[in-house]
């Protein structure tokens, strides 16, 4: 095998997304515009020599991203649908375009629910904050329906007590207050006694 990293060295910025499952990285060999073509054969040969199977699934265009991503997801998916499988997902540089999909992927998979939720898992992750374009896979995904199982209903939370006891406290004051009466009971005494004096005469 040729090549720095297959002699075991990471790629940078190599962060697991699933531990011992799927990682992302940025391009192995490293990332530059004059990135040497001798460097990048290595690569691909790094990899045919050690037997990885490995696949290219682009983005393509902005009107194509839908229907890109959906390909991208299900990809990953299948290879990890394999337990023994460990698969490395990068991009030329370790930006926007590839952290947007793997937050996307965090809510294609079911392991958050949220587009918000995906960011900020994303971003802890990796230490990064998600740009504009990221968000963007991020929106596309969530507005396409890209999941591969369905959505849980949204938690329904308790009433608090305090807001129960507040709802509750005007009637059940005014019947336990000293000497109070409801109105109806006192209108009822009054009849009774007009009745009453209307029978003795």
């Amino acid at each position: 095998m040729k090549g720095r990293w297959a002699q075991g060295l990471e790629p940078r910025y190599f962060t697991w997304v699933i531990t011992g499952r799927l990682a992302a990285s940025e391009r192995p060999g490293g990332f530059a515009r004059n990135h040497r073509k001798v460097r990048l054969q290595e690569e691909l040969l790094a990899y045919e020599e050690a037997g990885l199977a490995y696949e290219h699934v682009p983005l393509g265009r902005h009107d194509e991203l839908a229907e890109r991503l959906q390909d991208v997801y299900t990809t990953l998916a299948g290879w990890l649908d394999n337990p023994s499988e460990r698969v490395l997902m990068h991009h030329e540089e370790f930006g926007d375009r590839l952290l947007g999909v793997v937050a996307g992927f965090l809510l294609y998979s079911g392991l958050v629910h949220e587009g918000p939720h995906a960011i900020v898992v994303l971003e802890k992750l990796t230490g990064r904050q998600l740009g504009s374009v990221g968000r963007e896979i991020v929106a596309v995904t969530v507005n396409e329906g890209l999941f591969r199982y369905p959505r849980p209903a949204p938690p329904r939370f308790p009433q608090p007590a305090k807001q129960e006891a507040a709802t509750a406290t005007p009637a059940t004051a005014r019947s336990k207050t000293k000497g109070a009466k409801p109105e109806t009971a006192g209108k009822a005494k009054k009849a009774a006694s007009v009745r009453g004096k209307k029978a003795k005469a």
